[in-house]
């Protein structure tokens, strides 16, 4: 078998492909790229057993329809230092290898059946469906992914939950100390219906999705998942579970609300909290009319710190401690010039909101209390 295509095209999809593929597997095949031509199309796949991803470049020749295995590694080494030029696989079944020719010489390289790669998992016919714009569901899982777990004993936190029903789409993430939710009113459903994603699918689709208005298609059912976007399809295994009910931890009344430039927050923040305890990571914070002032201190260094700014505030006088490193990741995770940080009291969680929620979109950020030592 003999094909020619683009040397950028195949350099650009296989890179994305390996992002799929373990250093370890419990295969030697999967740590392989499948190629099959199918008339003058080449579909390429790369699996982890739980994750399987194909897309799809154009050939400008081909003279069969057939399929081979090559090992991802060293087809990658090959090829990632090629200027934009045509590339001819000449296939050779029998001796099992293909010879990869290019404008000033060639290589060749082992390769093996794709019949023993494994099947792609499906989902059923009775799956859910939903269909969003490609930017908006990069921003979202860009905006979550940073608050899911890594816990083993509860696995369902260990990934991102779409929650879906006649008001909204709610995209939710949380560890237990810190949780993201964003509200989707444009996508909703008749029907209520689920699914977590695991974290390696989302940052997956984190990194490839475009930022533009092309649609993404997910058809889920209670095991799996389909995503299909621009001439790529991503079929990963779903976390299965009861994922908890997040509702329930954000509070209805915080009637203490400070706003405040995002930046300046942030900043500071930085600065202080090198200063905090290694083991707690503690920021103070302490708002009285419209200053707020930070405070860290690692009394086993004889370490302090305190930076004061000027914020909006209504509400009382009020000290409530952070982990400093989350409250940093929290901020870096808005794009909004102001934010909104509402409390009600020290033991209770505080509510971070953009100063201008996005357009259809209700984004919300939760933190959990410390313990200050007044």
């Amino acid at each position: 078998m003999r094909f020619t295509l683009s040397s950028t095209a195949l350099s650009s999809k296989l890179f994305a492909l390996a992002k799929v593929i373990n250093s370890k597997n419990s295969l030697p095949i999967l740590a392989d790229f499948i190629f099959r031509t199918e008339g003058n199309t080449l579909y390429l796949t790369a699996s982890d057993s739980e994750n399987t991803m194909s897309t799809s470049i154009e050939l400008s020749e081909c003279d069969d329809n057939d399929s081979f295995a090559i090992e991802n590694h060293n087809l990658l080494e090959a090829v990632k230092g090629f200027s934009e030029q045509p590339l001819t696989f000449e296939v050779d079944k029998n001796n099992m290898n293909v010879r990869i020719i290019y404008q000033n010489g060639q290589f060749t390289l082992p390769i093996e059946s794709a019949d023993e790669f494994p099947q792609a998992q499906t989902v059923s016919e009775s799956a859910a469906s939903i269909d969003i714009v490609s930017a908006l569901l990069a921003e979202n899982i860009n905006r979550s992914i940073f608050a899911t777990a890594q816990d083993d004993l509860r696995p369902v936190m260990n990934g991102i939950y779409f929650d879906i029903n006649q008001e909204c789409l709610s995209i939710v993430a949380t560890d237990g100390h810190k949780l993201v939710r964003n509200k989707l009113y444009d996508i909703k459903r008749d029907a209520e219906a689920s699914f977590i994603l695991a974290k390696k699918p989302a940052t997956i689709l984190k990194n490839m999705l475009a930022k533009d208005a092309s649609i993404v298609s997910i058809k889920f059912d209670d095991r799996n998942a389909e995503i299909t976007f621009s001439d790529t399809k991503l079929v990963c295994r779903l976390i299965e579970g009861k994922y908890p009910n997040y509702n329930s931890v954000i509070p209805q009344s915080n009637p203490n609300s400070l706003q405040i430039d995002r930046e300046t927050l942030l900043s500071a923040l930085k600065r202080v909290q090198p200063f905090a305890s290694d083991s707690s990571n503690l920021i103070r914070f302490h708002i009285d009319g419209r200053i707020l002032q930070l405070d860290a201190e690692d009394f086993d260094f004889s370490k302090t710190a305190t930076e004061k700014m000027s914020c909006e505030y209504e509400g009382q006088t009020m000290s409530i401690g952070f982990k400093g490193s989350a409250f940093i990741e929290i901020l870096n995770n808005f794009d909004s010039q102001d934010v909104v940080i509402r409390l009600s009291d020290p033991s209770r969680a505080g509510i971070v909101v953009p100063g201008n929620q996005p357009e259809n979109q209700d984004v919300l950020m939760l933190m959990m209390p410390m313990l200050i030592n007044e």
